[in-house]
């Protein structure tokens, strides 16, 4: 195979992954928000289940909660497997191969992931000194706009570097795909190595793909910690 085949098979894996990415991301941040507001909630209950749900989450591997999303389904309806006739309805009907698999690994991340973010967003909201929400108040703003004019922007700014660490191990996070059989960048690369003759080198060279990914990242990231820098501490 030549470096042009090798390397648009690894682009259509590395698409999987953005793919992946993306839509953890967009649906995790929002999560994670709306668990932060039901941590810090005064209704006991609600924030002592959420607390240990996400104690749980946070303590057990993403590879290990990637096979209990994948596998427990099954094992709980006496083997019969739940995301293989999910697998055949997007095969059917859409075309698309391993939906079933692509699913329950969207719903591990988006899990996992709105957890880590519920406590950076915990943190950088109760960072904010109380005194600014009275001050707001003094001033007639009512707590829509003083969280919105006066907090909001300061929250930003202190969880951007725990928020941009979090986003860059999900990009590496994104190759535990593969332990399901979905066909990620790595999983792309290990193809070629099981072939015959086997081709080693796409493994190595699959890391370019992250880290030009990370690279991006961290230079967005830098600049976005720029750009809020005037709000100082």
């Amino acid at each position: 195979m030549s470096f042009l085949q090798i390397n648009e098979t690894l682009l259509r894996g590395f698409g999987l992954t953005c793919l992946i990415f993306i839509i953890t991301l967009a649906v995790a941040i929002p999560l994670g928000l709306i668990l932060s507001f039901g941590i810090m909630s005064k209704i006991s209950p609600l924030r002592k289940i959420l607390n240990v749900f996400i104690w749980i989450i946070r303590g057990i591997p993403l590879m290990l909660q990637i096979f209990m999303v994948y596998y427990l389904p099954g094992i709980l309806n006496n083997g019969v497997s739940f995301w293989g006739d999910v697998d055949k309805y997007f095969y059917f009907n859409y075309g698309i191969e391993n939906g079933g698999a692509l699913l329950a690994v969207l719903i591990s991340f988006i899990i996992n992931y709105a957890c880590y973010f519920a406590v950076i967003f915990r943190g950088g909201i109760q960072s904010v000194s109380r005194g600014q929400t009275e001050a707001g108040m003094v001033l007639g703003l009512t707590k829509k706009q003083i969280f919105r004019k006066v907090i909001l922007f300061q929250v930003i700014k202190k969880i951007t570097p725990p928020m941009s660490n979090e986003i860059i191990t999900l990009v590496k996070d994104t190759a535990l795909a593969n332990a399901i059989g979905i066909v990620e960048t790595i999983r792309a690369a290990q193809n070629f190595a099981s072939g015959f003759p086997p081709v080693i080198w796409p493994i190595f060279y699959s890391g370019v793909f992250y880290l030009l990914f990370v690279g991006f990242l961290t230079v967005l990231f830098n600049f976005l910690e720029k750009k809020l820098s005037f709000y100082k501490e």
